[in-house]
């Protein structure tokens, strides 16, 4: 299908204007109300299809037939191309066409549902994931699209900025609150067959509602797809790294190492070819500047404290023995403060009061990842409620703000930077995301190793402590074994299997505590950084002269 308004019509000839032409700006509610509803379904779509793989890891692995690492390559190749390829297709898009580009990529996403239906190895389901992760990246550009497309200009930021972060950000969350009722009893096909669901929806709605056409220029040269194929490289291979990282173990897997050396010089090679060409691909010279990388920086370190939430309680409760169906409720929270969130967003986010968003969020973060470092063996996903829907109710505080301050200087510089802000958006957000996930789960693993050997030096023979509890056990257990020495060795089994449990939770609270400082302590660099700038505009300011009669 071709769409007219796709295509630059000549100056001279009006009349060859689409005869359903998009709708401007600021339409009425029940035009506009379409345009709204396409972009919840984008950003759903997007959001579930990934939250679907990483929510039911187990599950997968199990109608596989496969182990539960061996399944973490699903989610790497999902991931690889999601880190870098909206790059390319945002000049793509300027190339060839709005229209084109979205008919495109919902086509393939849809294609890409329909096979996963019929996927039984592990073979198909990587490269079927990779494909996947191809055909969702132009989703969540799209829903950016859609939410913006009916609103009046001076909503476009304050509106639909929060509403397409909900939509985006929420995917997870909702993936582990309606899997239990799409699994049941027929294993992943409920899952596969909503999916399909989903991306067909979009699909028409794609098709029925055009976007605003966009001028056509040729942006694309052969040193972009160099340049783009080393960017690619480079962020898949440090994506691999630190999802294969923590499970595997770092060391333990001898090509990890090489693949992210490999990763970093393809990234340091495409840096240097940026920076010699006249019209770069990435404008580096203006994301080096101390504004962008005081913005990257934040983004980047807001990804690293979420991780609490996207890896911390999720783990914390499936190593302790809890289903999806037990999260259902702690999930339905985050998805109601996250949105309770954006609504705050919507009702005082302005220009210039994104410090003050930011400090609000950090301390409901650093206060949240507090309250969940006094995790125990009986803590529920009712204790947690109110700590994960603070840190909830911060995200939005944090993304919104920050990606308004990012997007108004981008376009004050022109629409040409606005590429290159959306690159640093994706890295801190898609990579970041992933890393900050990989390092949390790595000082997890870590602080389990430690505590289980402290606690095993504890579990002695000869300590009273650990021969009342063998004792207790081995009542409990006699019921059901009559042989002794079997007796005995289930208890102690069952005292080493408490122990385990044990130092993963108190992992998790040090991984906590370790977020909420990091935390505080950015609100205290916060607050130096804008006394410094109260400080710079007070002694840079020409004190007033006396009055004379």
């Amino acid at each position: 299908m071709t769409e007219n308004a796709d295509q630059t019509p000549p100056a001279a000839a009006p009349s060859e204007a689409p005869k359903t032409p998009p709708p401007a700006p600021g339409l009425p509610l029940a035009r506009a109300l379409p345009y709204v509803l396409a972009s919840v379904m984008l950003g759903l779509t997007q959001g579930l299809g990934q939250g679907f793989i990483s929510a039911n890891m187990p599950q997968i692995a199990g109608d596989l037939g496969i182990t539960t690492a061996q399944a973490s390559w699903l989610m790497a190749a999902y991931m690889i191309p999601r880190a870098s390829l909206t790059i390319l297709l945002i000049k793509l898009r300027t190339q060839y066409g709005l229209r084109r580009f979205a008919e495109i990529g919902i086509v393939a996403y849809v294609l890409v549902a329909l096979a996963s239906v019929w996927v039984d190895d592990l073979r198909s389901a990587v490269v079927l994931q990779f494909l996947s992760g191809v055909a969702a990246a132009p989703l969540s550009t799209l829903a950016f699209l859609y939410i913006l497309e009916p609103l009046a200009q001076q909503w476009k930021l304050r509106l639909g900025l929060p509403v397409a972060l909900v939509l985006l950000t929420s995917g997870a969350s909702l993936a582990r609150i309606v899997s239990p009722l799409l699994i049941g009893d027929g294993g992943l096909t409920g899952i596969h067959l909503t999916t399909l669901g989903l991306s067909m929806i979009c699909l028409m709605l794609v098709y029925l509602l055009p976007l605003t056409a966009t001028p056509h220029a040729k942006v694309i040269q052969r040193t972009d797809l160099l340049s783009f194929g080393l960017i690619a490289f480079g962020l898949g291979g440090l994506v691999t790294g630190f999802i294969l990282g923590p499970i595997h173990w770092w060391t333990d897997l001898g090509w990890l190492g090489l693949l992210l050396a490999a990763s970093l010089a393809a990234l340091t090679a495409a840096v240097v070819i940026e920076l010699h060409r006249e019209a770069p691909l990435i404008d580096i010279r203006w994301l080096l500047s101390p504004a962008m990388l005081h913005l990257a920086f934040t983004l980047f370190l807001f990804r690293l404290l979420l991780s609490e939430q996207s890896s911390g309680a999720p783990g914390m409760f499936q190593a302790l023995g809890l289903a999806n169906a037990q999260l259902t409720g702690l999930f339905t929270v985050i998805c109601l403060a996250t949105l309770f969130g954006a609504l705050a967003c919507i009702a005082w986010m302005t220009p210039g009061r994104e410090p003050a968003y930011h400090a609000v969020a950090l301390a409901l973060i650093a206060l949240g990842a507090f309250m969940d470092s006094g995790s125990t063996l009986q803590t529920r996903p009712e204790q947690m409620m109110v700590s994960q829907a603070l840190i909830a109710f911060a995200s939005m505080l944090f993304m919104a703000p920050a990606m308004m301050k990012g997007l108004i200087a981008a376009l004050s510089k022109g629409p040409n930077y606005l590429l290159s802000f959306v690159i640093v958006f994706l890295v801190t957000q898609s990579a970041g995301g992933i890393l900050g996930s990989g390092l949390f789960r790595t000082v997890i693993n870590a602080r389990q190793a430690f505590h289980l050997q402290v606690l095993r030096e504890d579990l002695t023979s000869a300590d009273p402590i650990t021969t009342r509890t063998i004792a207790a056990n081995m009542q409990q257990l006699a019921p059901q074994i009559s042989d002794s020495a079997q007796l005995k060795a289930q208890a102690v089994a069952q005292l080493a299997s408490t122990a385990s449990q044990q130092a993963t939770v108190m992992a998790y609270n040090d991984a906590y505590f370790l977020t909420g400082l990091v935390a505080l302590l950015s609100l205290c660099a916060l607050g130096l950084h804008l006394f410094r700038d109260w400080l710079a505009a007070r002694i840079g300011r020409p004190e007033p002269l006396p009055q004379t009669s």
